[in-house]
């Protein structure tokens, strides 16, 4: 073999190399699958927020109704707000983002239906009922919705816009009674936190927040708030930049382990 021939081979050796090397070494990989494309994790899971609007009277089951959802869809984070449902509406209608809305009753999610404020159709995914709330051992002997009437009692209850106040009012039109509330609040768990602090003898929620209360308030019930039940709405909003997360979201608080979620925490079935 001449000299030329020999030097030619060993070029084509080490080129031959150097190809392997470069292979090996994975410079320049167009996989899709490479953690430039899986998200910032690198986990292959694309990092989302999803902004939940709900009722405060959902505040707690919404929490845990939350951990499972994020369970399920890694690299999604909930920020949720919790308030009277009327004012939910009103700071979506101002610009607020949202991407789910979760109301106390249906006049107020028809109400941001009628502004537009929502995508597709609402669905009931729970019911609810008033009751009294009173402090432990119900120092005050309250028995009805009647004795709420009595002069020497302190008592508070929602103020009528607001779907726990809407639902008072139509109780108390069935039954006669006449209230000098002591306060109107702009949320059921306002009305209950006067309660469990003291300042009032009773108030005026839903079933579910004398539950969630931990033993810090007991119900008196209220026979005829069974004619009255709320229904709970639940939609996408219209300008979500999640729709399809948000849509999953309604979705999985409509499944098995939502409303067995929502039926540990004494709520109705849609």
């Amino acid at each position: 073999m001449s000299s030329l021939t020999r030097r030619l081979a060993a070029a084509s050796g080490s080129l031959v190399l150097i190809a392997s090397l470069a292979a090996c070494s994975g410079g320049g990989s167009s996989d899709p699958s490479s953690a430039s494309d899986r998200g910032s994790d690198g986990g292959g899971a694309t990092e989302r927020t999803l902004t939940v609007f709900a009722a405060a009277s959902l505040t707690d089951v919404y929490g845990e109704i939350n951990t499972e959802f994020v369970k399920e869809h890694p690299g999604v984070t909930i920020q949720m707000t919790n308030g009277g449902s009327n004012d939910l509406v009103t700071q979506i209608s101002q610009g607020a983002p949202a991407d789910v809305l979760a109301t106390a009753d249906t006049k107020t999610m028809d109400t941001a239906v009628q502004q537009g404020l929502i995508a597709g159709d609402p669905t009931t995914f729970a019911t609810n009922e008033l009751t009294i709330a009173v402090q432990p051992g119900n120092p005050k002997g309250i028995a009805t919705l009647q004795d709420l009437a009595k002069p020497d009692l302190t008592v508070v209850r929602c103020a009528a816009e607001v779907p726990c106040g809407s639902v008072t009012d139509q109780i108390l039109a069935d039954t006669g009674v006449t209230l000098t509330p002591a306060s109107e609040e702009n949320s059921v768990t306002d009305v209950l936190g006067k309660v469990t602090a003291g300042e009032a003898d009773a108030g005026l929620v839903y079933t579910t927040d004398v539950k969630r209360s931990d033993g810090k308030a007991e119900a008196i019930s209220i026979p005829e708030a069974a004619a009255h039940a709320t229904e709970y709405p639940i939609a996408v909003a219209k300008d979500s930049d999640n729709a399809d997360l948000a849509k999953e979201y309604v979705d999985f608080v409509l499944s098995a382990t939502g409303q067995a979620a929502l039926k540990d925490a004494g709520f109705g079935a849609p």
